[in-house]
């Protein structure tokens, strides 16, 4: 790695939140700056740590410290994650943040943004689950504390990040809210809690009896990792026999395309999800089978009959 970016750290400390802070050991000047800047804007540990890792990855490459290298190098750098790495057009688009963040906001150049283009993003549908697709995984998890995560996701909306940070304290039985606490965005928001979910988690609670989280990892002081819930989802959708590429993520989007379909008004989705823009949340609209199969195709008012060839 270069010398200008590089440290050895001891993950000890956490947030209120259970993200892990790297207490440092050796820090250089440089990523100590960069650390600095990113805290003093309150980006989300998240953020933190996916700039922090990129811009490790950039010095690693050419064994030096940033410092060093100039807009011919991001451009090379650029054209090997493309080509050789054919890394995901999201993650080129986290390094492109990284790098305009460190050379603009810690270095000072005032060359960043016009010589360190973004690629274009990729507008894909996400997959969608049945209902009947979500019983299924529910069904298939491979634990019972799983099978409490995934219906917590899907009965609310949650993101993952959100459901593994879950504390029993946010759970109002009373109002029959689930209240998630600076969520994406630095945001709080309510979601419904369902008679059928509070049933559950109480079960949960009386057999698990979890302790400052409710879904704890191994750990009991830190919360379950989303690695840990994104590998249980795949075991699960693979139990179920489902082709469908499946995510915790899923869980979320079936949410809100079901809602949808069952008539719920897509600003009150908005709300549910904690989405910024209704833009956002528009999209499901062409995921639903409300709006997508709301329309007779042109062919059903032809009067052609379905012939078997065999016959």
């Amino acid at each position: 790695m270069g010398r200008g970016f590089r440290y050895v750290a001891r993950m000890s400390n956490t947030t209120s939140f259970g993200y892990l802070i790297p207490t440092a050991r050796k820090v250089s000047p440089l990523r100590q700056r960069m650390i600095e800047d990113m805290t003093v804007r309150n980006f989300a540990p998240n953020t933190q740590q996916s700039y922090l890792g990129q811009v490790g990855l950039f010095a690693r490459h050419f064994g030096k410290s940033p410092e060093q290298l100039g807009p011919e190098d991001i451009r090379t750098y650029q054209i090997y994650l493309a080509q050789e790495r054919k890394v995901s057009v999201g993650t080129r688009i986290v390094a492109v943040s990284a790098l305009r963040f460190l050379y603009a906001v810690t270095l000072k150049r005032d060359w960043t943004v016009p010589l360190i283009p973004g690629p274009k993003k990729d507008h894909r549908l996400p997959v969608i689950l049945s209902p009947q697709e979500v019983l299924e995984v529910l069904q298939a998890a491979p634990s019972f504390p799983h099978h409490v995560i995934f219906s917590t996701m899907y009965g609310t909306g949650m993101r993952v990040s959100e459901a593994v940070h879950l504390r029993a304290d946010n759970i109002d039985s009373q109002r029959m809210m689930i209240r998630i606490e600076l969520s994406k965005g630095h945001k709080d928001r309510d979601v419904q809690l369902s008679p059928k979910l509070l049933e559950l988690l109480r079960c949960y609670w009386r057999k698990v009896r979890p302790g400052e989280w409710m879904f704890p990892g191994q750990n009991p002081h830190q919360p379950l990792s989303r690695e840990a819930v994104g590998d249980a989802v795949v075991q699960a959708s693979r139990r179920a026999g489902l082709t469908k590429h499946t995510t915790p993520h899923s869980m979320r989007h079936a949410y809100a395309v079901h809602l949808l379909e069952a008539g719920t008004d897509i600003r009150k989705i908005q709300l549910l999800l904690g989405h910024r823009s209704l833009s956002t949340t528009a999209r499901y609209l062409r995921l639903a089978t409300t709006t997508v199969c709301a329309t007779t195709s042109p062919l059903d008012l032809l009067p052609l009959p379905i012939v078997d060839p065999k016959s």
